[in-house]
């Protein structure tokens, strides 16, 4: 399922739809991962995850407006309750459809955990507190590439902001330009970060356009109309 990146609520509820696609349905060939230059080795069961994404939980912290922020790589027996109750805030579930028991959630996790590795789970810790979830995750391999004209090594990122306290602040604006450049810091050969909000989630495309991101143009995915937005390595320094 292609997920909305929620910053702030918007009281904005979308229709009740389920989107039929999700990161883990396209399935990776040796073939393919040549032609990208990826390690074949990735299809693998048990594979390093590091082979599509890179290691996220191994990227240094960087000091933000908002404080010093990192990323950690989600554990699910350790995690699971605190992403379970962020996912049953409304203002996210109605962009995320993960509300429900901590099963709902804990399937999600394991989807990803237990997957090739094109998509990878973190939580965002803030001045040593876990405040935001985040998803960082191949675009060119997940279907969302099947309604852009996507590159190669094309990044996405999908988020939330756990706590109310921390939305409406420009703490998810700060934070999103971290993500992105921590991105491309360590993934040589991706040259944009590309996401995909829900067009009715204002707060949440205005945080991607301060955070550096561009409106490329609104795209129709099966559970949404989003806006495309994409942060790109060559104008990384001016916007």
């Amino acid at each position: 399922m292609s997920r909305s990146d929620a910053d702030t609520g918007t009281g904005a509820v979308p229709p009740a739809t389920t989107g039929t696609e999700d990161t883990l349905e396209l399935r990776l060939t040796e073939e393919l991962l040549a032609v990208l230059g990826d390690v074949p080795a990735a299809t693998a069961a048990g594979a390093a995850a590091s082979a599509l994404v890179g290691d996220p939980g191994a990227w240094l912290p960087v000091t933000t407006p908002a404080g010093v922020f990192q990323l950690v790589v989600v554990e699910r027996e350790r995690d699971l309750s605190v992403i379970s109750r962020w996912m049953n805030d409304p203002a996210v579930a109605a962009f995320w459809e993960l509300a429900g028991p901590d099963s709902v959630t804990d399937d999600h996790l394991r989807r990803q955990l237990a997957g090739d590795g094109r998509s990878i789970p973190c939580l965002g810790v803030l001045g040593g507190t876990p405040m935001s979830y985040w998803e960082i995750y191949r675009a060119d391999l997940d279907p969302l590439a099947r309604h852009y004209p996507a590159r190669p090594h094309d990044m996405g990122v999908h988020l939330l902001i756990g706590g109310v306290g921390n939305r409406g602040r420009g703490i998810g604006t700060a934070l999103l330009r971290a993500v992105a450049d921590l991105v491309l810091d360590n993934r040589p050969l991706c040259g944009r970060v590309v996401a995909e909000p829900d067009l009715r989630n204002t707060p949440s495309v205005s945080a991607f356009l301060g955070a550096g991101f561009r409106f490329c143009a609104e795209v129709d995915l099966p559970d949404k109309r989003a806006a495309l937005m994409v942060r790109d390595r060559a104008h990384r320094d001016h916007l």
